[in-house]
């Protein structure tokens, strides 16, 4: 019987534990996490996700700033900031929202964050240390999804996990998390990528299956196995009469068409989208409990 993982449920309770955390703090007399975000240009999709994590911020308890800064910014002037950002003893994690403009080296200011305050887990010294199963904030979408199968008691021991995307900011790390000794964990696992040969052949065979490929509908009823876990990470935006925008939010899974083969599926919006802004709250709090000690 197919179930639906219910991310915007599950990353309400954990707003729930934020919240208790935030108070608890207070009580003992420590400082309110701070999380920034660094916003270049006017990219509406990208206005409207700082916009939900600032929210977030709101419900949680945290303190919330938000950098806004032109797309003509120069490269060094970006850089500039980021170092103020660092230097700011009261931020304790700051984001630099992507995309940016294309004027931008996207990796050398990725690279300009410290690592401790790199709440998004993408700078190197983080992504090194998560290969290494060392404490390090993780990225903020494979985290939410790790959390979503864990707290949805799903076992992963033994299973064969197929990957759809290569990106560093999901797929990679993704299959990290997935093949690492632990509990959500223990997968053996498969990346598959644009440069796939037979790509239904590798994904009938999961027993996990995560798309990252950000492309709408890409996956099939008939590239999913009876019994299947689909975890759909993809959010394109396709036409639709019927909405007053003209247009609508869908995943990388032909959901209406896949759900009724799987065990569990997470649906877009409301599955994965909202566990990414839960897990970076939770690496908010603990960057900001990093500098108690």
């Amino acid at each position: 019987m197919m179930q639906i993982l219910d991310g915007k449920a599950t990353s309400l309770a954990i707003e729930a534990e934020l919240t208790e955390a935030v108070q608890a703090r207070l009580d003992q007399g420590l400082k309110r996490p701070h999380l920034a975000a660094v916003l270049v240009g006017d990219n509406p999709a990208s206005r409207a996700y700082v916009g939900h994590k600032v929210k977030a911020c709101a419900r949680v308890g945290f303190v919330s700033t938000l950098v806004e800064q032109p797309t003509s910014i120069t490269q060094s002037e970006l850089l500039s900031a980021v170092r103020e950002l660092n230097d700011n003893p009261d931020i304790d994690g700051f984001i630099v929202q992507l995309p940016l403009p294309d004027h931008i080296d996207d990796q050398e200011v990725l690279e300009a964050v410290l690592p401790t305050k790199d709440v998004d887990g993408f700078h190197p010294v983080n992504a090194g240390k998560m290969s290494l199963d060392l404490p390090c904030f993780l990225p903020a979408t494979p985290k939410g999804i790790i959390s979503l199968l864990d707290r949805a008691g799903i076992d992963t021991q033994g299973k064969h996990a197929v990957i759809l995307g290569r990106s560093s900011i999901v797929g990679t790390p993704m299959a990290l998390l997935l093949r690492r000794n632990g509990a959500p964990g223990n997968c053996t696992v498969t990346i598959c990528h644009s440069r796939t040969q037979n790509l239904a052949e590798h994904t009938r065979r999961a027993d996990i299956l995560v798309a990252a490929i950000g492309r709408a509908h890409f996956v099939t009823e008939d590239m999913v196995k009876d019994g299947a876990v689909v975890i759909d990470v993809g959010i394109n935006r396709i036409p639709d009469a019927s909405k007053k925008s003209g247009s609508r939010l869908t995943g990388d899974v032909d959901f209406d068409n896949v759900a009724p083969k799987c065990s569990w599926i997470t649906p877009v919006p409301g599955g994965v989208g909202p566990m990414t802004i839960a897990s970076l709250m939770q690496n908010t709090l603990q960057a900001c409990s990093n500098k108690d000690a």
